[in-house]
């Protein structure tokens, strides 16, 4: 007579995921990582073909069919969600006692450790799956580690990008980012605006107040630029005080001049720097790139540069639009009279008189 209890005390510790049948097919041990599939179901007491739906073979469909398919390897599932799959084997009790059913995870096992959240501690210790665990634990670990690390290589490849095509004083674009934005811009169809700013009587800032006071300028100028422009515009230092602004699905010639027109304004307002007023102002061309047929970069900076060009010979602080045929030479003044304005009238004087007390 077989001792069921010490049977079932051997099997928990043997085969973690058994069950034990009655001959009614009803379960009357369950292994405690079995159980651990179904924690607020307990299983003891329910009909083994009730929890568990036979999948193979398909003959098998009743408990006599069942005990009689000893040797033969069931493929399983639990009934309700989740599914998962198991692999079965059925030996008989001696005596027509009922029956012993060992399951295993098979493949499935991965997805049972993290549905479940199962450890070694819920296998038998001769069972492969550990190792399978331990090789899973070890390839986990090793794509985290691989993962971590490809995250710092690109943030610090993100950051010498960043770097690449930064203006360090003013945080603005470089010259390079906007050669890279102007070229990724001719490659499309997208149509823009370039306006080619430079400064207005900075070099006397400098001269007078020295690098420092220059510095301090050329980063407030950055500010005003950002402030003035939307977050898909582009704005770049391409030299000591000169500045590209490119304005994507902008062509409106008005819009243009107000943009350009708000940068003069604010530009000429002092700036206070150690108890000094720096004064500058700005002069401004501006380019659509829809004026040419086939534009490249060096066409449309060219052009951009003839417009601040008759900007500059209209007296400063003043903005101007490229024209067809416009030349170096024969560039007229096309919106605001060549009288310098008082601010700048002001600015050349005091620069002049400290040049001369110098």
């Amino acid at each position: 007579m077989i001792d069921l209890e010490d049977l079932a005390f051997l099997l928990e510790r043997l085969c973690p995921m058994f069950v034990l049948l009655d001959r009614s097919g009803r379960m009357t041990r369950v292994g405690p990582t079995l159980q651990k599939l179904r924690p607020e179901q307990p299983m003891q007491g329910e009909k083994f073909l009730e929890t568990f739906e036979l999948l193979r073979p398909r003959s098998v469909a009743t408990v006599p069919a069942l005990m009689a398919s000893s040797g033969a390897k069931l493929h399983l599932s639990l009934r309700d969600e989740p599914r998962t799959a198991l692999k079965g084997l059925i030996v008989p009790l001696p005596g027509e006692h009922g029956a012993i059913v060992n399951l295993s995870f098979g493949i499935s096992i991965l997805d049972a450790v993290r549905d479940y959240a199962l450890t070694s501690a819920d296998f038998s210790g001769t069972d492969l799956a550990i190792e399978l665990l331990y090789l899973v634990e070890a390839k986990s670990a090793a794509m985290e580690a691989s993962r971590k690390l490809n995250l710092r290589l690109q943030g610090a490849m993100i950051a010498a990008e960043e770097q690449a095509f930064t203006d360090t004083l003013t945080g603005l674009k470089n010259r390079r980012a906007m050669d890279h934005i102007l070229s990724r811009l001719l490659a499309g169809t997208t149509p823009f605006a370039l306006m080619h700013l430079d400064l207005d009587y900075f070099k006397s800032v400098n001269d007078t107040l020295g690098h420092a006071a220059g510095d301090h300028v050329l980063q407030h100028v950055a500010r005003v630029m950002v402030e003035e422009t939307r977050g898909d515009d582009t704005v770049a230092r391409i030299g000591g005080d000169e500045f590209v602004l490119i304005f994507n699905h902008l062509q409106e010639r008005e819009r243009l001049d107000s943009i350009a027109r708000r940068l003069i304004d604010r530009l000429e307002e002092p700036i206070p720097f150690n108890g000094e007023e720096c004064r500058i102002s700005a002069s401004v061309g501006t380019v659509l790139s829809s004026q040419f047929a086939r534009p490249d970069a060096s066409t449309l900076l060219h052009a951009a540069d003839l417009a601040l060009y008759a900007a500059k010979r209209a007296g400063r602080a003043t903005h101007r639009f490229y024209e067809a045929g416009q030349s170096s030479t024969s560039v007229e003044p096309l919106e605001r009279a060549a009288t310098p304005s008082p601010q700048e009238e002001a600015a050349a004087g005091q620069g002049a008189a400290r040049n001369l007390a110098s």
